[in-house]
Parts: structure tokens; sequence; C-alpha cells
């Protein structure tokens, strides 16, 4: 059985697609193991650490993620994964050890960056003026 979510962050996408298999973990194609910076690859492990190792071992995820940077595209493979391991697996007790540890596991985070306005730096922040 072959199971495909996604997830997002930001402006990355993560598509990850979940099947039975023996335990491989590839981001576009790379082992997760060598995944860098570690703190990405950390982030993505994350659901790991609530399901059992047994259960890891009984599937394959291969995720391939667009857009963003590292980190968001670490948050978005994470909801990618979480989210296939739950549709895949069908358990309603792993979905609620999800939304316990961390609701973004299964939820997509829709906030993004206001765009840059004219008459300042920034989406907020205005020139100064002085009438001197």
């Amino acid at each position: 059985m072959v199971t495909n979510t996604s997830g997002k962050k930001k402006t990355a996408v993560a598509r990850a697609t979940v099947r039975d298999g023996e335990g491989r973990v590839r981001i576009d194609s790379t082992p997760v193991e060598l995944v860098e910076p570690e703190q990405s690859r950390l982030k993505m492990l994350e659901p790991f650490r609530v399901v059992d190792d047994d259960l890891r071992e009984d599937v394959d995820i291969d995720v391939t993620v667009n857009g963003g940077g590292f980190s968001g595209q670490a948050d978005a493979a994470r909801t990618a994964i979480a989210r296939g391991l739950v549709q895949h697996l069908s358990d309603a007790e792993l979905r609620d050890a999800f939304m316990s540890f961390d609701r973004s596991l299964l939820v997509n985070d829709d906030r993004q960056s206001e765009p840059k306005k004219w008459g300042g730096p920034g989406a907020r922040a205005r020139y100064q003026k002085s009438y001197r």
C-alpha cells in the first residue's frame, strides 16, 4: 500500500510517499542520515521520536522538498512524514500522540512573510524624516 501526503511551511512544500519496506527514509533521494545541517536532520526525524522503533522499520519514506530555506524545508518534511505515518497506519492513537507532542506535526503553519511596501526598507518599517 502506498500513501502520498504533503506538508507546508512558508514557501517550502514537501511531498512524502510512504510504503511498506525496511525503514529507509530519504529526503530528495538522499538518506536522511546524510542531510545537512544537523539541526534540519533532527527536525525531520522528530516524528520518529514519538513512533515505536519497530513501526519505523516497517515503512520506507521518500520525501521531495521544493522552495523555501533549509529550516522551512525541514518543518515541511516533518509534517509530511508525520501525516504519512498516520495515514499509512490509519492509527488514531498515533495521531493523538503526535498532537500532544507537537500540533505542527500534523497541521500546516499558514503564516507567510508580509510583502515589502513602498516608503520604507521593509514591510512595516518606514524611512525616517527630519524637518530641519
